[in-house]
């Protein structure tokens, strides 16, 4: 009776599991789907509800990309505005304000598809998408640029920002305070803005440089447990991530103590982040309502005596969190911009794999090439470790008599029992988790390889081979609409695709190899696994499916290799499977 109840009881938490799976992946890993518009009472049309964000962040929303698009046309269409040409970013910088506020992201694209076009990162003030970086002063008694009084600046003719010509714009205010603004691009992602302040009027000027960027939630990325999406930055040399849009929402500003290293906005893959080099300064989160957020950094106060200037450089990062980009970054001076990419708690151990997997990349030119390699090596590894479980579970079927004998001796008395089985291990000399050790040792493994699929920009958009054309997104191929042919989406619990059903059917393979457990509770327990554990890995990266199906055919390979070894073992299974179809026979 007391079997019979734990394999119901198995049953039906898997069933619970399964079930509720399709709730938790959801969450996690959202897809972009088309919104719906709510009609209110008397037929007046409500504005889109806000939708949930994807892993990815954008606008989700049909009508934002609609306006969006047509935004863009009328605002980057206008005059006054001077070019942006480097390797990493396009756009333009607004003369209205000298903002820059158009930045596409040259080496990404939106989509998997090849002429999908550029990320776009940096959008003008009132679009759907808007983000931008602007710079101004605060004064005293003079009129100053600010993000209250914006002002026409003045460009050299036919300027054009590129990594080799810098471009300064100026502006002059009535009582003799000229304003410049130096802008300079690298070969990535990075903007250099020299403020200054040449004061030629009679008297002295208090001033405060500042910088802000500003953006909107609305093409936020989802903000999940284990990966940050949201306000972001450095202060005293330490990156926090503690601070999400609802925090700032519900305090309307929030001040960061400590020194300002840098601070920003980041995404799953993308980051805008203002840098203060130099002179120390403030930084503060704000919420401007309406789904609008802003980071500013202002400096302190300067006073500028007649016919003196004074300066200051800020740095503006916009673009993809490449690994190899922000690390070059921290080795040139900003403080931990490498951990800008949210690794956890265990980055010692994940980068490292991330790092064997680019160089396996490199020789490959194919990522899921790569993860196979990724997973020869570790179970190379973990060979030896494998040969002692294996010599356990031989050890573990030599004594097996000696146990039932035990076990039929004690069996009212489960205390006595158990004490004896220890014994017995312990004469024998025999460790029942033994058999755990690999499983357990590859879980680190696959959780830097999750971490990676998920956080590195590097894996986004990697094909593979045939249908698998991002190993960062789940199979797009399913079986229940017969691999896309029929106009529906199966829910993510049933999205079951070949991956998914060859993971099942090798670790199925692999469990059948196993010798038998004695309690038949767990008996149905691993007949179960493999198919639950296909309907649960089925929404994530296929990259993770292609490692976890690699690993369990080099099991079994590795099992008729070791069974060669321990012919006991092999003629136990033998016995054992005979058994099992002739119970089955019987039961027929």
């Amino acid at each position: 009776m007391e079997k019979q109840r734990n394999i119901i009881l198995a049953v039906v938490l898997t069933a619970l599991v399964l079930f509720g799976w399709e709730a938790g992946v959801g969450y996690f890993y959202p897809q972009a789907k088309t919104p719906t518009q709510t009609v209110a009472a008397g037929g007046a049309e409500n504005a889109t509800k806000p939708t949930k964000p994807t892993r990815e962040g954008g606008l989700m929303d049909a009508a934002d990309r609609t306006l969006e698009a047509k935004d863009l046309a009328t605002e980057l269409g206008a005059q006054g505005r001077v070019k942006i040409k480097a390797p990493g970013l396009s756009g333009s910088i607004n003369l209205n304000g000298a903002i820059v506020d158009d930045l596409v992201i040259n080496h990404h694209r939106e989509t998997v598809e090849k002429d999908s076009g550029p990320v776009r990162i940096f959008s003008p003030y009132g679009t759907p998408a808007q983000q931008f970086t602007q710079l101004g002063w605060v004064g005293q008694g003079i009129e100053t640029p600010d993000t209250n009084n914006p002002r026409t600046w003045i460009a050299p003719a036919n300027a054009v920002l590129t990594p080799s010509t810098p471009v300064t714009l100026t502006w002059t205010n009535p009582t003799g305070q000229r304003f410049g603004i130096t802008y300079s691009i690298d070969q990535n992602y990075m903007i250099t803005a020299k403020q200054t302040v040449a004061n030629t009027g009679g008297n002295a000027v208090s001033v405060k440089p500042f910088a802000i960027v500003n953006r909107t939630e609305k093409t936020a990325s989802l903000d999940t447990w284990n990966v940050h999406s949201g306000p972001i930055g450095a202060f005293d040399g330490s990156v926090s991530f503690s601070t999400n849009y609802k925090d700032v929402a519900e305090a309307s500003t929030i001040n960061e103590s400590g020194n300002t290293d840098w601070i920003g906005f980041t995404d799953v893959y993308w980051m805008s982040a203002l840098i203060p080099s130099g002179a120390k300064a403030t930084s503060t989160f704000r919420s401007m309502g309406n789904q609008i957020f802003r980071a500013d950094v202002v400096y302190e106060q300067s006073v500028i005596q007649p016919r003196t200037a004074q300066s200051v450089t800020t740095k503006i990062f916009a673009g993809a969190k490449e690994h190899k980009v922000l690390d070059a970054y921290e080795a040139q001076g900003i403080a931990n911009f490498g951990l800008a990419i949210d690794w956890g708690w265990f980055r010692w151990f994940e980068k490292p794999i991330f790092w064997l997997l680019t160089k396996l990349f490199s020789l490959t030119h194919n990522f899921g090439v790569a993860i196979i390699l990724l997973t020869v090596i570790v179970r190379g590894i973990m060979f030896p470790i494998a040969q002692r479980q294996f010599a356990s579970m031989a050890a573990m079927r030599a004594i097996q008599p000696k146990m039932k004998a035990i076990q039929e001796r004690y069996k009212d008395d489960k205390q006595k029992q158990q004490q004896e089985i220890m014994a017995l291990y312990k004469q024998e000399k025999v460790n029942p988790l033994a058999g755990c050790l690999p499983m357990f040792l590859q879980i680190p493994v696959f959780f830097a390889l999750y971490k990676t699929l998920i956080l590195a920009i590097e894996m986004r958009h990697q094909p593979f081979v045939l249908w698998i054309k991002d190993l960062s997104a789940p199979d797009p191929l399913h079986i229940l609409n017969l691999f896309g042919l029929l106009p529906f989406d199966p829910p993510s619990f049933l999205a079951i695709g070949l991956l998914a059903l060859l993971l099942g059917a090798t670790m199925y393979l692999q469990f059948q190899l196993n010798p038998a457990q004695m309690d038949p509770a767990q008996q149905q327990v691993f007949k179960l696994m493999p198919w639950f554990m296909m309907f649960v890995m089925a929404p994530f990266a296929s990259g993770l499916l292609v490692y976890w199906i690699t690993s369990n055919i080099l099991t079994i390979a590795q099992q008729k290799f070791l069974y060669s070894r321990h012919p006991q073992l092999k003629a136990q299974a033998e016995k054992d499977a005979a058994d099992k179809a002739r119970t089955a026979a019987r039961s027929k």
